[in-house]
């Protein structure tokens, strides 16, 4: 699923263990898979930052190196084209999933996040333990997780693309079928799995299998790509 999510102004605390809230766990036997996660930083005080709340966490498991089946936390101030690279790397060469912490995208630079594969997305100054936990379960899964301003940003940008595009001979078609439009519309509005089987009247086993099959077939990498690739062929 896409999520959008809004800065907190209010102070949290938080306790080893203590994450019933929503994006994360909060039942018994929620721990028996942990997720594996490796912190890339710019510089030390960074890196050690985000392990130190991460760490606290008993569903995460920290790595020293990111691979297939881990979470890469990538920690930027800006994006430059290194930064991007980085992305690039981490997602296609070595096969991780990434979330991206951040203190500032330009918008030009918002697409080519998402074409990186990058799914998830936190602002710098709202990266506390539970925002920096909530936001690797969900591209753990595959979903996305991107702040409210930027899921709008992101949706006007492409829909301004689309629009351009509008007309243009031999522009490739996605041949997407109506149930796939249906889910993906909702999943751009940010329903989960199981509130758009109940919208449908499907199971949440058939929704999961065309996301799967439609981000198969298009060779997309996740959620948020499958939802910017939509808007910008206008099926969304």
């Amino acid at each position: 699923m896409l999520h959008s999510s809004r800065a907190t102004t209010a102070p949290t605390v938080e306790t080893a263990g203590a994450v019933g809230t929503a994006g994360s766990p909060g039942t018994a036997g929620a721990f028996d898979r942990r997720v594996p996660v490796a912190v890339t930083a710019p510089d030390p005080i960074s890196r050690e930052g985000a392990v130190s709340q991460l760490r606290r966490h008993p569903e995460i498991d920290l790595r020293e190196e990111s691979g297939p089946g881990t979470v890469a936390l990538l920690i930027e101030d800006v994006l430059d084209e290194a930064a991007l690279t980085r992305l690039r790397r981490i997602v296609r060469s070595e096969g991780a999933r990434a979330v991206l912490v951040v203190g500032a995208i330009r918008e030009n630079e918002l697409l080519d996040v998402v074409e990186c594969g990058v799914g998830a997305i936190v602002w710098r100054h709202e990266a506390t333990d539970h925002r920096l936990v909530q936001a690797v379960l969900a591209a753990s899964r595959g979903d996305g997780d991107l702040p409210a301003d930027l899921l709008g940003r992101l949706i006007s940008q492409v829909g301004t693309l689309h629009r351009g595009a509008a007309g243009r001979p031999g522009a490739p078609a996605l041949g997407l079928a109506p149930r796939e439009v249906d889910v993906l519309r909702l999943v751009a509005e940010g329903f989960d799995t199981g509130e758009i089987a109940g919208k449908l009247s499907y199971s949440e086993r058939t929704v999961k299998n065309v996301m799967h099959g439609l981000t198969t077939r298009l060779h997309l990498r996740n959620r948020a790509h499958a939802v910017a690739y939509a808007l910008r062929e206008g099926y969304i």
